[in-house]
């Protein structure tokens, strides 16, 4: 095998030292093949080159290899931190990957903690904030919402939930436990009689005063410790204050806390958590079947099951078996295993930990050590779990084998739209998922902001990371032909010269780029005959232009085909196979046009502001803005101090403005 290979290489892999650290396999066009880490660097890398590993998926790999680069950590700790950031920004072929998608929603409370900090609070209407006509501070009764971005350490952030529905689940017994607020600053601060919420007994209505803010402390404070799992703790509290209350002969308040009671006990009936040992577990199920694979991530917080979230990673055929190189004798064979194991490594790089993770698949002792390191802390890995984990393993696996089915169905009709898509053009394709559609669309506002869309569909769908959308200037505004003139000139032209070029010389044009099996333009004849002179000048084949022709009504279903190449218009009928793929990726053109068109247009109109999307900015306050520092750029380059001189902003909102603005 070593002989197939650069004499640079194998010098490289001959001088290696015997320490931990991370390498990269690199092919003939330097494109990353594959990144590994190792606790004994030429040990490992040495078992590539020195074996015959055949027609395997290894063997295949190193064959193509002709350079190499390595780093050297201090501990296997921060190679396994290393590896998985580069394959995170590398994205190897023969490394099994997971999307970075880990932008998981908290549940916030505003406002700092004041549980242990007031003594047993009075209800007096005198000492009620509002009562006496003057307005309850918002800052003094915490808000609980849905949140999901940055942390800021003025706030208390609960969580990460598995997805939206189990954040407002949450704030939905938040309110009927413990009757938090849940509206924004600015209308608090602004009513003057209660609203539907309290009537439906949903808020205690701090923003006109019906409860004292040391009471509504107290419900902050139990809301926040059922959040993290003591809620037998707070139920025992609750309970206690109740009959304090009675024997001071406050019936009305002992009642208030009898519901309170009433309604948490229900709640713990229904989780059945009051049973529960486990506070905070991870719980992953692993599903591998026709080359593809479903990681199924299950949370438990605070004794709580918030639901689960399934991860698809990619390159999993060609990544299985790679590993069997390793030099750990613990290292585990099957792809379950394999998967599990990039999905532990690699998800919680930046996202928090629980201290226990139940799992499907037996780890590496090597890699749960490493990952203890990582967080500061023990991490216990179960496989064979017991009791409640048995019954949340069981139904996480479930979970992982119907996630995964649907994929595998998802894909397969998807590949059956492609074939009929390719049949009905007679598309002359050796490989259908290298079928390569490119659709065009115009946007805009009674000429405002024209933009036109590029969307992609290959190998089997939409390829959201070469869209590409064009600002279209220079034009009569509305002109959707001359629009999409410029959209196509500007996408085809250096390609077609390259392609030229390489006629010319007479070489391939491997390098140079690849043009479409179809482009698709939204409309009829006229987008088609601008697209055939575009083309026609370019040298370009018309027999790749295909227009999609809105039918009588502008009925879905009833689309027309119209050909660049002269052929007849096709009808392929409502129910084709063929005709649901092209209205997907004329659609999605469709979106992705008028998406950018609205964010063009309200960056002209008010300079790109975010100004709006601040809760308590309004028009007056906006205007106040903008006219005080001369536009959005000077409000983005003011301080938080000269911000909060403008007249209605607050220090707090000046805040918000600059952190947004940031």
């Amino acid at each position: 095998m070593s002989e197939t290979h650069p004499e640079q290489l194998l010098t490289d892999v001959a001088s290696l030292p015997a320490l931990p650290g991370v390498y990269r396999y690199f092919d003939a066009q330097d494109q990353v093949l594959y990144v590994g880490k190792a606790i004994n660097l030429k040990k490992r890398v040495s078992s590539y080159f020195q074996k015959n590993h055949g027609g395997t998926r290894i063997g295949h790999m190193v064959s193509k290899i002709v350079r190499m680069e390595t780093t050297v950590v201090r501990s296997e700790a921060e190679a396994l931190l290393l590896e998985n950031n580069l394959i995170k920004a590398l994205s190897p072929k023969y490394n099994i990957l997971f999307r970075d998608d880990k932008s998981y929603p908290y549940l916030k409370m505003t406002g700092v903690s004041k549980s242990g900090k007031r003594g047993e609070p009075g209800r007096s209407e005198s000492e009620t904030p509002g009562k006496n006509g003057d307005s309850p501070l918002a800052a003094e009764f915490s808000r609980v919402s849905y949140y999901r971005g940055g942390v800021e350490k003025k706030h208390r952030y609960f969580g990460p939930y598995p997805s939206a529905w189990a954040v407002k689940e949450a704030i939905l017994l938040m309110q009927k436990v413990f009757r938090l607020r849940t509206c924004e600053d600015p209308v608090f601060s602004n009513r003057t009689r209660p609203c539907l919420l309290y009537q439906i007994k949903r808020c205690s209505a701090p923003c006109v005063g019906h409860i004292s803010a040391d009471d509504y402390a107290h419900d902050v404070a139990n809301a926040e410790k059922f959040l993290r799992g003591d809620a037998q703790e707070v139920l025992k509290k609750l309970e206690s204050r109740m009959m304090a209350h009675a024997e001071r002969l406050e019936f009305e308040q002992a009642a208030e806390l009898r519901n309170q009671v009433a309604a948490l006990s229900n709640v713990l009936h229904q989780q059945s958590v009051d049973n529960v040992s486990d506070r905070d577990v991870d719980i992953l199920a692993v599903k591998v079947q026709g080359g593809k694979a479903c990681v199924n991530l299950a949370m438990v917080r605070g004794g709580r099951h918030l639901g689960d979230r399934p991860y698809f990673p990619v390159h999993v055929e060609d990544a299985s078996g790679l590993e069997d190189t390793e030099e750990s004798s613990e290292v585990p064979t099957s792809v379950e295993a394999q998967v599990l194991e990039a999905f532990l490594s690699q998800h919680y790089i930046d996202v928090p930990m629980p201290s226990v993770l139940v799992v499907s698949e037996p780890v590496d002792k090597a890699l749960t050590q490493a990952l203890s390191a990582q967080v500061g802390f023990k991490v216990s890995v179960v496989q064979q779990p017991r009791e409640q984990r048995r019954a949340w393993l069981d139904m996480a696996q479930t979970n992982a084998a119907l996630q995964l089915a649907r994929l595998l169905a998802e894909e397969g009709s998807q590949q059956a739209r492609t074939r009929a898509l390719a049949d009905a053009l007679d598309l002359a394709l050796e490989n259908l998922e290298e079928l390569r559609v490119e659709c065009f669309d115009i946007s805009h506002t009674a000429g405002e902001a024209t933009q036109a869309s590029c969307v992609v569909f290959h190998h089997h769908k939409m390829q959201n990371a070469e869209y590409r959308r064009y600002n279209i200037e220079g034009i009569t505004p509305g002109d959707d032909y001359a629009a999409m003139r410029q959209v196509l000139t500007r996408r085809y032209s250096k390609l077609a010269e390259a392609l030229a070029e390489a006629k010319h010389a007479g070489q391939t044009s491997a390098g140079t780029g690849r043009l479409p099996d179809l482009v698709l333009v939204d409309g009829g004849k006229g987008q088609v005959s601008m697209a055939r002179e575009v083309f026609t000048g370019l040298g370009l084949d018309l027999s790749l232009i295909v227009g999609v022709e809105k039918g009588e009504g502008r009925k879905v279903g009833l689309e027309e085909l119209v050909f660049a190449d002269g052929r007849d218009k096709v009808y392929l009928g409502s129910d084709s196979a063929a005709l649901m793929l092209v209205a997907q990726i004329r659609d999605e053109a469709h979106r992705f046009a008028i998406t950018g068109m609205r964010a063009q247009r309200a960056k002209v109109r008010v300079g790109g502001s975010k100004l709006e999307e601040i809760p308590g900015i309004g028009p007056k306050r906006r205007a106040k803005l903008l006219q005080r520092f001369g536009g959005v750029r000077g409000v983005a380059l003011a301080g938080v101090e000269d911000i909060a001189t403008v007249e209605g902003i607050s220090r707090e909102l000046a805040e918000e403005i600059y952190r947004v603005l940031h």
